[in-house]
């Protein structure tokens, strides 16, 4: 046996170990194994009875859940399993909330455990009502635009454009039923979004050859829903290559990405986007974009399934349907493949997710073909500044043997022209390596670098 997701051993008990039966409860439910070592070999506990009393007590006055204490044996040796069953209201030891990630037990604190209370209680951020917004905050040219889009992508009826703004909020589950405004209609349509949530921004920087040379950046902020294609333009405008080509008399000017691929990658962010974190990140660099957004993926989609067909965990559910109704994504869990897809189909290599920093990050690369275009002229530009230092060196050394040597002189025994001779002892008396004495008939050179 190894210790897992929904496995632990301990030597022996101790009532702070209720933790790990905490956090098996709020988690996918799992066993905790007493008298056993943390390599799964058995060493047997002598009090097994008294525990199987014990524990599930204990359990039942700290927890307020009930346990299954079961005896095993290995031979002579006793050991004991108690198993938790998953609880679908949040159980807390001492005031304390715990979880299992991976194979340890983790207390939550802060946007961590109000996610999980919120999830416990079927319920999401962008659920959540607001403290000191009204009506008036809300941008009604872009809840109109919402609603063109909405009716073309035949997803809302063309009546539903002619109803107050009250009702129209109401109807899209923006309001709850005291009137007040959820946190999902001042993030999609809210006037100044900031005013309410200080991370409803979407950054872009451009990078050199490393992430400390930052060239140039922008910060798109505002309504969420105008945010994609804000995002685009920016990239479009300032980032991007779009190479010109011609089908036909017809000029066509795509970007060095898939657009289409592109697009659902940045709307993905800003819709599962945890907005109690900061803000998303977008680095462009000469071979690849990197996109991170904070917000851990969902315990029910582990990173390895997220490649493969899945059903749709939107962290922010009112968001991802208002998207959906504007015709935006699909709602089936079908945004990743349409990315992976997206890329290989325009001859790119696949696109890399992984978890990291408490949010997720995806490097989209450029294509083979560009990416090997861009190899080869490096290799052409390292190749020329080998070739000059060869000739530098050569001349240094052509000098030092013969101070009187002429440029007619060096020119043939090194094999440039004349005029890169002259180019070269040009280089060589401004990086002070070498000096002329007297005129250039009758003078000669002179080596100042040892």
């Amino acid at each position: 046996m190894k210790e897992s997701q929904n496995t632990e051993f301990k030597r022996i008990w101790k009532d702070e170990y209720l933790r790990h039966i905490c956090a098996f409860a709020n988690s996918r439910g799992g066993s905790l194994f007493i008298g056993v070592m943390d390599d799964g070999s058995v060493a047997g506990i002598n009090d097994c009875k008294k525990l199987l009393e014990d524990i599930p007590n204990k359990t039942i006055h700290a927890l307020g859940i009930y346990v299954e204490a079961l005896l095993h044996k290995d031979g002579i040796l006793e050991y004991l399993e108690i198993k938790a069953q998953p609880n679908t209201v949040p159980i807390s030891l001492k005031g304390m909330y715990y979880v299992r990630s991976g194979s340890t037990t983790q207390e939550l604190k802060g946007a961590a455990l109000q996610e999980f209370i919120l999830k416990k209680m079927g319920r999401t951020f962008d659920d959540l009502s607001v403290q000191g917004a009204s009506i008036d905050d809300i941008d009604t040219k872009v809840v109109r635009k919402f609603l063109r889009k909405a009716i073309n992508a035949n997803r809302l009826t063309p009546e539903s454009d002619t109803d107050d703004l009250q009702n129209i909020l109401f109807n899209l589950k923006l309001i709850n039923d005291k009137g007040e405004l959820k946190n999902a209609a001042l993030l999609l349509f809210g006037k100044d979004p900031l005013r309410f949530f200080s991370s409803v921004s979407f950054r872009i920087g451009r990078f050199g050859d490393s992430d400390h040379d930052l060239r140039f950046q922008d910060v798109i902020e505002g309504n969420i829903f105008e945010m994609p294609d804000r995002v685009i333009e920016t990239l479009r405008a300032k980032y991007l290559i779009s190479p010109i080509r011609y089908e036909g008399l017809q000029r066509i000017e795509d970007l060095e990405y898939p657009e289409d691929a592109l697009r659902e990658a940045i709307l993905n962010s800003i819709i599962h986007k945890d907005y109690t974190s900061v803000h998303i990140q977008l680095s462009v660099y000469d071979d690849e974009i990197i996109l991170w957004n904070p917000g851990k993926l969902p315990d029910e989609l582990p990173l390895d399934r997220l490649k493969h067909r899945h059903p749709s965990y939107p962290r922010n559910k009112i968001l991802a349907d208002i998207f959906f109704k504007a015709g935006y994504i699909e709602a089936w869990g079908r945004g990743i493949r349409k990315i992976i897809d997206g890329f290989l189909n325009a001859g790119h290599p696949e696109p890399h997710f992984e978890e990291l920093a408490g949010g997720l990050q995806l490097t989209l690369f450029k294509s083979s073909e560009k990416s090997s275009e861009k190899s080869s002229e490096k290799s052409v530009e390292k190749s020329v500044e080998k070739s000059v230092e060869k000739s530098v060196e050569k001349i240094v050394t052509l000098i030092k043997n013969d101070p009187n040597i002429t440029q007619k002189e060096l020119a043939k025994q090194t094999g440039l022209s004349r005029r890169g001779v002259e180019k070269n002892i040009s280089i060589l008396k401004k990086s002070g390596k070498i000096k002329r004495i007297g005129p250039a008939k009758g003078g000669h050179w002179e080596i100042l670098e040892k």
